[in-house]
């Protein structure tokens, strides 16, 4: 089968195609035939090398986290899924391989019918994230949450988990992504000097939390949130420096101790909300997979509006 990995840090055309044998599903794991994967922006910084001290990778490292296709190999005690179900999920964070052919995944849940198959492999990560994020920050019902970074494709997903537990949403955003950012209920913020000012224009009594999902304006968040621990960020590894959380995910069990344990309940939820019609997932492109090399520089621009995804 069609892999896609690295063998050395550095630009996007360090990512090429290679050969290698089919993965074989374990005991509580499944099998997919990948139809879409997506693009993860934490492994394109891991790629360049820059996450290199905090997130060490064995090579060839072969990418890809969240995926959706058709289970065609089920493993032991695994109940209520069946060969031929269209599933969308996640791998281990150690194995990984999405990017694939055939994909092994850990968490999933059924493909929402109102999903396209580029949503539905795009969304596991996305999902994972966003709702990690706001449990740690304890979002829910009669809160107001600041959504830096808010037309990403963390940030696209986050806005509308956090409508769907009752709270008001503010994002920030480039003024041509306002209009999106509206058909999600959220009210857009145009980031950038002056911030605090303008968000206390929308928000007079104060915002309860901040998601940052693009990094480098922490002091400005934590101004604005009144505590660095209201604050938590996906983007900014100076994170620590402000007494702000970093969150990266790591699986059950994983000894590193700064990071926070994956979110599988999110899958289930989100298949949920989408069932309902009160979740789609953004998708800025569609690559297909022996053009990764494109896909990850379009990530890098960091104004993609939405998921990048793979087709197989």
């Amino acid at each position: 089968m069609r892999v896609v990995q690295f063998t050395r840090y550095g630009p996007p055309d360090v990512l090429h195609i290679a050969e290698a044998g089919a993965p074989h599903a374990g005991p509580g794991e499944i099998r997919i035939a990948v139809r879409v994967s997506g693009v993860s922006p934490g492994e394109v910084t891991i790629r360049s090398g820059v996450w290199r001290d905090m997130v060490p990778v064995a090579f060839p490292y072969r990418t890809g986290f969240d995926a959706a296709g058709v289970v065609d190999e089920v493993g032991e005690g695994v109940t209520g899924v069946s060969a031929g179900d269209e599933v969308f999920g996640m791998t281990s964070m150690t194995t990984r391989a999405a990017n694939a052919d055939h994909a092994v995944l850990t968490a999933w849940a059924a493909k929402p019918a109102g999903w396209s198959w580029e949503e539905a492999g795009g969304a596991a990560g996305t999902v994972e994230t966003g709702v990690r994020v706001l449990d740690r920050l304890g979002v829910g019902a009669g809160h107001t949450l600041l959504v830096q970074g808010a037309a990403g494709g963390v940030g696209g997903v986050a806005v509308q988990l956090a409508a769907a537990r009752g709270a008001t949403v503010i994002g920030t955003a480039s003024e041509p992504n306002h209009d999106f950012l509206r058909s999600f209920g959220v009210m857009p913020v145009v980031y950038g000097p002056g911030l605090a000012e303008r968000v206390r224009a929308l928000a007079p009594g104060g915002v309860d939390a901040v998601f940052d999902c693009a990094g480098g304006a922490l002091p400005d968040l934590i101004a604005i949130a009144g505590d660095p621990g209201r604050v938590v960020t996906i983007a900014d590894l100076g994170a620590a420096a402000h007494g702000v959380h970093l969150s990266h995910g790591a699986p059950a069990g994983a000894g590193d101790t700064t990071a926070d344990r994956l979110a599988v309940h999110a899958l289930p939820i989100a298949a949920d909300l989408a069932g309902q019609g009160r979740l789609r997932i953004p998708v800025a492109a569609a690559f297909p997979l022996d053009e990764v090399a494109a896909a990850h520089e379009l990530s890098e621009t960091r104004h993609a509006r939405g998921k990048i995804v793979l087709r197989h």
